[in-house]
């Protein structure tokens, strides 16, 4: 009896190792085939005669139409026609606005420049501003203790002879760049010596009858 259980066992191992020996062949055949498969699209990649033509191919897909409109019933077609010719003048108001805004632009591009003259002054320290002009005045919300204003008057004077007179305002534009969330994103680690060293940036508008 136990020679016979032993047999049996045996075979049901042999049984099993057979089948685990096909399951890796097959997984074998698998690889290879998709081995091949990655060789043969390397070596046509490879050839210019086959990128021409998929190339001359792709080019030929451009601009095809889907046959949508030329499938829809006359009738339907006289229509979209008729949308198309709306889209048309909805452009040309669009072209309108857009030409208004830059008149605007440039209008008001005129009031701010002495503005952004005098900035330009103080940050590469051109023109020193007055008492006046350096009292800042706080929002409500901003509003503060008269003894906490006091204690930060005397921390800043305190820094501020310890350190030399800086000229202008050091940095200026790079510390503008890397606090603006459209802007951070966009300055890498080598444009900031680079950036440090930016005095000013301006707007140029088109004069009047000229493109914009």
């Amino acid at each position: 009896l136990l020679n016979i259980s032993n047999s049996k066992g045996q075979s049901e191992l042999d049984q099993q190792d057979m089948e685990d020996v096909e399951e890796v062949e097959e997984e074998e055949t698998g690889e290879d085939a998709n081995s091949k498969a990655r060789q043969l699209t390397v070596q046509m990649m490879q050839n210019p005669q086959i990128l021409a033509a998929l190339q001359e191919r792709l080019d030929g897909l451009v601009g095809t139409s889907a046959g949508y409109v030329e499938s829809l019933p006359k009738v339907v077609k006289r229509r979209v026609n008729a949308l198309k010719n709306l889209q048309v003048q909805c452009a040309q108001i669009e072209a309108k606005f857009y030409e208004e805004v830059h008149e605007l632009e440039r209008k008001y591009a005129a009031l701010y420049q002495p503005l952004f003259d005098k900035r330009s002054e103080i940050i590469n320290a051109i023109y020193e501003p007055t008492e006046e002009e350096c009292e800042w005045k706080a929002d409500a919300d901003e509003e503060i203790s008269e003894e906490m204003k006091e204690k930060a008057k005397l921390e800043e004077e305190k820094k501020d002879e310890e350190k030399e007179d800086p000229k202008g305002i050091p940095e200026f534009w790079l510390t503008v760049f890397k606090n603006v969330d459209l802007l951070s994103d966009m300055v890498q680690e080598h444009d900031e010596p680079i950036l440090k060293y930016l005095k000013d940036i301006k707007v140029k508008f088109s004069e009047v009858g000229q493109p914009m």
